[in-house]
């Protein structure tokens, strides 16, 4: 089964994936599609408000910051880590629990790139608002850092996030039934 879709003027078919019983998500992945990247970045740069960094967690929203720092003529952003590198210093961490991920899991940011952010304009990145706990750990970690966050943006809202007047979205993406069926 897939949802088909218009995301940033380009066509694509979503598959949908279970959740759980009652649950089903359409998958957006943004790896490997470079014209549905640039097409997202370069929408989503009309809506940004004006900032000094962006930050997305690690991984699928790697891509879509890369693009949109490249596009914007920025020659740098930051990322939320999923584990801790050896080369980071001064690491701090915020947990986190995805619709997407199987259990908790732990974002971490390295303490150079914080004090870069300190006193700083940032927006948080990702692919998709869901639940919104993404958003709030990566949010936790700009606060822990100093920064300030002065925007909240993604591809695609889902669900009742995008009921929300917080964040800045391309598209609604419905939440289905198991049988594939969207939500009401």
């Amino acid at each position: 089964m897939t949802y088909k879709m218009n995301i940033a003027g380009l066509e694509r078919d979503l598959p949908i994936c279970p959740v759980d019983d009652e649950l089903s998500i359409a998958a957006f992945v943004i790896f490997g599609d470079i014209e549905l990247t640039e097409a997202c970045a370069r929408e989503l740069l009309k809506l940004m408000p004006e900032c000094d960094y962006m930050i997305a967690p690690e991984a699928k929203a790697i891509p879509l910051i890369y693009e949109m720092a490249k596009q914007s003529g920025r020659n740098d952003y930051f990322l939320a880590r999923k584990t801790p590198k050896l080369y980071m210093e001064g690491v701090f961490e915020a947990t986190v629990k995805s619709i997407t991920t199987q259990g908790e899991q732990k974002l971490y940011m390295d303490g150079a790139d914080a004090k870069q952010m300190c006193g700083k304009r940032v927006v948080l990145i990702d692919d998709v608002i869901s639940t919104g706990e993404s958003m709030e750990v990566l949010e936790s970690l700009v606060n822990k850092a100093g920064g300030i966050v002065v925007g909240r943006m993604a591809v695609l809202a889902e669900g009742k996030a995008a009921d929300r007047d917080d964040i800045l979205f391309l598209k609604k993406l419905p939440l289905f039934n198991a049988d594939g069926t969207v939500k009401e």
